[in-house]
């Protein structure tokens, strides 16, 4: 898989709390640390919809912080993924695979209960992920008991075969999650789905976040979205649902803030198998035709 190309969209800052920024005006870099912003601001309300203990460390402490009345549609987002990829990894016996794609700064390998024997893959810009991780071991981040939490470079040329070299087993049961991750055309994400098809087994869940414009870009015209997505994603194996913000706040006793988040919430079921479940069942196929042609023969 080609590396990403530099993002171009409208960068956005938290008026009321800017994170530190990188030297180097780094737009990857920014969008994750105002992401993490976010989760900081709401983790310091009264009653908060998610607690992120680390995101402080992404923060200037001298910063003044003035909390808005309702949740951020980015935080109700980051709660619903939060609680699906745990129900669905407690659902599962055994090994557990999560595959996380994010800014870089993503702390839910450190924050969340993982279940024993989950491996948690990071696919992350490189540079990012590398100052996160260096500013999460300095305030004692550490992920679950007898889980592994393993970071892919983003600028994989291969991400794919990144992945298995660093032990994901296609055959197994796994869970996608898709938030903050740079995307900047429709090209490069149909290069991720497509991926994640030939990799996730039948029955595997993929949700996230996905910039609007990308149907725009392909339709030309919001309406029509949701038939594009239905497409783009059946096209690739995929059953999808796109989920609405507001009756995820509302299903959390939260109301949405009034902010401009030009994102679409989705959940996804694989319904294909993936490329080694096809090349199990394959081999086993032959195995028996073979040997169905040597009882045939000593009949003979």
């Amino acid at each position: 898989m080609a590396p990403f190309s530099a993002p171009k969209q409208k960068r956005h800052r938290c008026r009321e709390l800017r994170a530190k920024l990188s030297s180097e005006n780094d737009p990857w870099f920014e969008s994750a640390v105002n992401a993490a912003s976010l989760r900081f601001q709401e983790t310091s309300r009264a009653e908060p919809l998610l607690v992120d203990p680390f995101a402080g460390c992404f923060v200037d402490p001298d910063m003044h912080m003035v909390l808005k009345k309702h949740p951020h549609p980015y935080c109700v987002a980051a709660k619903f993924i939060d609680d699906k990829l745990l129900q669905n990894v407690h659902s599962i016996d055994g090994l557990k695979q999560v595959v996380l794609l994010t800014d870089g700064m993503c702390t839910r390998p450190y924050r969340l209960n993982w279940p024993s024997s989950t491996m948690i893959f990071d696919i992350s810009p490189e540079r990012v992920s590398n100052i996160s991780s260096h500013k999460l071991r300095g305030v004692g981040a550490k992920t679950s008991r007898r889980c592994l939490h393993v970071h892919v470079p983003m600028e994989s040329p291969d991400f794919e075969k990144a992945l298995r070299a660093r032990g994901f087993k296609a055959n197994t049961h796994s869970i996608w999650a898709l938030q903050g991750i740079p995307i900047t055309t429709l090209a490069s994400f149909e290069q991720i789905l497509f991926t994640i098809s030939c990799l996730a087994t039948k029955g595997t869940l993929f949700l996230g976040e996905l910039p609007a414009w990308l149907a725009e870009t392909d339709i030309g015209s919001q309406p029509s979205a949701e038939k594009w997505i239905n497409k783009l994603f059946m096209g690739n194996g995929f059953k999808v649902d796109t989920i609405s913000y507001d009756e995820v706040a509302n299903s959390l006793g939260k109301e949405i803030a009034p902010e401009s988040h030009s994102n679409i919430l989705f959940v996804a079921e694989q319904l294909r198998f993936s490329d080694d479940q096809m090349e199990t069942w394959r081999r086993e196929f032959q195995r028996v035709e073979e040997g169905a042609d040597e009882e045939g023969f000593e009949e003979l």
